[in-house]
């Protein structure tokens, strides 16, 4: 690799003029500057950003530890936090935990290692016991994106509660009583809060919950997928269906299509997640949809403050979600 001192001799000037002009530190003649430039790019030399980040004290770099970057919701999530770091001038680096414990501690301890300035994660379902502990333990600081812990530190996520019961009141208004529900991931707070909306709703209601309608999706298409088929197979099938992430509910269409099941004349179909195109394909899919770039911008914000030296009381943002009414609940 080339060094400041190669660009200094090929120039004819000292290091320090190249120095001045590679940051502008001192006002350097027009004619000495071409010269530098031109042996720069002779050179190839290229300034070790990392070494003068490190001596600052900062590398200006952010890591995410996320889940499942292959389900649209946390693609569109990695989106809204890499436009908010890069409008701050700061670099992402990404790690997909696949929602595996040590995958996600392999992960967190890669961006340690790299002294990030600090860390965003949507942690896996063992995180209070092991990443966030390891995060804290080196003081980086950290922010907790789409789900929670009972630990006390900073986090963001959506509204899960309220809005899987108004999807599950939205089934009843229609006259459903047999509904099943698919359920996400076990262990993680957003699966566990959705899926006691969807109960909360039925027993407001006054309508008992059939143990074989509850369904566990995993958060993944084949599994939903999987148990959708098996549950619309029996003769006494559900009438209608609640999908708690859009993963499953990929898995809950294709059951349905496999079995020749139109939605919504054979089984209404409501999702906790909205796509990009969900207006754009039949049937039209009724969902409560995640304000992503809040949550994105929300959580980079958080964490800038932490890195510039707040240091109060840990936060929880909890972001609303909207309802978008189509026609796959039969409407």
């Amino acid at each position: 690799m080339a060094t400041m001192g190669d660009v200094a001799r090929l120039a004819g000037v000292s290091v320090s003029t190249v120095s001045h002009v590679l940051n502008e530190t001192r006002k350097v003649n027009a004619t000495t500057r071409e010269r530098v430039e031109s042996a720069i790019a002779e050179t190839g030399y290229r300034r070790n950003v990392v070494a003068r980040s490190l001596a600052a004290g900062r590398t200006h770099t952010i890591g995410l530890s996320i889940s499942a970057l292959t389900n649209p919701y946390f693609g569109s999530l990695v989106h809204a936090i890499e436009e908010r770091l890069s409008a701050a001038g700061l670099v992402m680096f990404l790690g997909d935990s696949h929602d595996d414990p040590a995958a996600e501690r392999r992960v967190v301890d890669s961006l340690l290692d790299r002294q990030v300035d600090g860390i965003i994660v949507a942690p896996s379902a063992d995180a209070e016991r092991d990443t966030i502990p390891t995060i804290q333990a080196n003081g980086t600081p950290f922010v907790l994106i789409d789900r929670g812990v009972e630990i006390p530190c900073d986090q963001v996520a959506p509204e899960n509660v309220e809005s899987a019961a108004r999807l599950t009141d939205h089934l009843l208004d229609l006259g459903h009583r047999r509904i099943a529900v698919v359920r996400g991931l076990a262990g993680i707070t957003s699966s566990t809060e959705r899926a006691d909306g969807f109960l909360r709703a039925m027993a407001d209601r006054g309508v008992e919950v059939d143990p074989r309608y509850v369904l566990d999706g995993h958060s993944r298409v084949d599994a939903a997928e999987h148990a959708v088929r098996a549950v619309l197979s029996a003769p006494d099938r559900p009438t209608a269906i609640v999908s708690l992430n859009n993963s499953m509910t990929i898995g809950t269409v294709k059951a349905a299509r496999a079995l020749g099941l139109d939605i919504p004349s054979d089984v209404a179909l409501v999702s906790y997640d909205d796509f990009e195109w969900s207006d754009l394909f039949e049937p039209r899919l009724t969902a409560a949809g995640q304000d992503v770039g809040t949550m994105g911008r929300a959580a980079v914000d958080m964490l800038l403050e932490r890195i510039d030296g707040y240091d109060g009381p840990a936060r929880r943002v909890q972001v609303p979600t909207s309802f978008h009414h189509r026609n796959s609940c039969g409407c």
